[in-house]
Parts: structure tokens; sequence; C-alpha cells
């Protein structure tokens, strides 16, 4: 049986649950910003992020009936906005490139000692969005989202091997960037 969560919102989103507009909006209110983050971070443009946010929030709402505490309400909708624009990117034929060969890649290698690069916050963002969109992907679930690879390779329908190289491979092009705009 799956645990129960205790929602802080739980009075918001069961009048949301009966179409109260007035509670949706505060439930939109409540988490807009945070999910609209996740796409920024993930299209890297605000015109799509946005778009993509208000499709989220109206797929959440139509399906806010299926919600049964089983996560917070925040876990619930992350999953909807990760999912779309995952998405989004599939539809654009995006160049997500998700390989399963790492036969030559040392999965050991993936917690070598970080480097003590000293970088401004800006830079770092700027280089996260010249990655191309795979690396981009798995790097902001990881890293920012706090998936595990495990659960990275659940929604990306890839292995939890491939998930682990490509973080590793992701990692390394970024210091390379990084190192290149120094």
């Amino acid at each position: 049986m799956a645990e129960i969560f205790a929602d802080i919102h739980k009075e918001i989103i069961e009048l949301s649950k009966t179409g109260n507009s007035k509670a949706q909006f505060q439930l939109y209110q409540l988490y807009a910003k945070a999910m609209f983050n996740i796409c920024m971070r993930m299209m890297k443009n605000a015109g799509e992020a946005e778009d993509l946010l208000q499709e989220s929030f109206i797929e959440a709402f139509s399906k806010l009936q299926t919600f049964r505490y089983e996560s917070s309400f925040g876990a619930w909708l992350k999953k909807i906005v990760i999912n779309k624009c995952i998405n989004s990117l599939k539809k654009k034929k995006a160049d997500i490139v998700l390989t399963e060969n790492i036969q030559d890649l040392d999965l050991e290698d993936i917690n070598e000692e970080e480097t003590d690069l000293k970088l401004e916050v800006n830079k770092v963002r700027e280089a996260i969005e010249k990655l191309p969109d795979g690396y981009r992907i798995i790097i902001s679930l990881y890293l920012f989202e706090g998936y595990d690879h495990s659960e990275i390779s659940e929604i990306l329908g890839i292995t939890e091997s491939t998930s682990k190289s490509q973080y590793l491979r992701a990692k390394n092009k970024l210091k390379e960037i990084l190192a290149a705009n120094k």
C-alpha cells in the first residue's frame, strides 16, 4: 500500500478538485515560480517555458481527481512539468543523444574528485544552457530536481547505467565549457 502524505495545502487541493477557480489560482500562485524554473532549465527559452508551465497546470487541474496524496502535491506536479518538457523536446526532434554504449566507461569515475573552479552562478548557468539537450536534461534532473539515476532512467526510458554515463559526460562537457570561457 502506498504511503499517504499529509500535504500542507490539502484544503486548497480539495477545493480545487471541486473546480473552485479561486483555490486553483491559489495553487497556481504557490507552485508557478518553482515549476517555471524547472521549465527554464529544461527548455532554455522563456516563451517555451511559459507555454509548458501553462500546459502543465491545465493538465494538473484536469487530472486533479487522480491525486491521492501518495506524494506531495509539489512532487506530483513536478513530474507533470518534467514530462511535458521532455515530450516537448521529443516533439521538436531535439538532439537528445542517449547512448547505451558504455563498455569503455568506468562508472567508478562518476565520483571523481571535483575541481576547485570558483565561478559565478551566471557563468555556470550559461554553460549549462550550452550543453546538448540530452546532457542538460540529465544534469538538470540529477543536480537541480534531485532525482537519482534510477528515477531518471524511468522518466527518460533509458537504463540506469546510461543515466550515470550521460551524467558523467554532461559533467565533463560542462567543465570543458567552463574552462574554455575562463
